[in-house]
């Protein structure tokens, strides 16, 4: 599906504020609301837009530790694979979770309160997760960005 610049500017502007009203995003962009409206819900229909979410700041809801979980494992069975998928994605801490090349096989970015908060999920995940080989955990300091916002020049 082609994506042109009127396109990207009410995704641009979506990104930036989900809660803008069809009036608002037509006045920006010097459209009617038909029109508006029929991209914006071609978009979704689409998949490009794929819900619409409030962020929330993690600090005012107390969850002030972020982790970076590198996982090796031995195990790369289709089955293993989809049990040790539906046990990482069951944990509500766990923000992001990928499949690496390199040294790593998987990385999971998880937010907590706190390091006794963290000792509790660490130790769920190993002992609900057979044939981990190593669990590597790195703290982040400072968040210097954070954006949810795709580039879409």
């Amino acid at each position: 599906m082609p994506i042109d610049n009127t396109d990207k500017q009410i995704l641009s502007l979506l990104q930036q504020d989900a809660s803008l009203s069809l009036q608002q995003i037509a006045e920006q962009l010097n459209l009617t609301t038909t029109p508006c409206w029929n991209r914006i819900k071609r978009l979704e229909n689409e998949g490009v837009i794929s819900r619409r979410v409030a962020l929330l700041n993690p600090q005012k809801i107390g969850l002030e530790l972020i982790a970076f979980v590198q996982i090796k494992t031995q195990q790369h069975s289709e089955t293993w694979l989809e049990e040790f998928v539906l046990q990482v994605k069951g944990f509500a801490q766990v923000m992001e979770f990928y499949r690496m090349a390199g040294e790593y096989d998987y990385l999971l970015k998880v937010l907590v309160s706190d390091m006794r908060s963290y000792d509790r999920f660490y130790k769920k995940l190993v002992n609900n997760v057979s044939g981990l080989t190593d669990v590597n955990s790195s703290f982040a300091m400072e968040q210097l960005k954070y954006t949810t916002e795709l580039p879409l020049s």
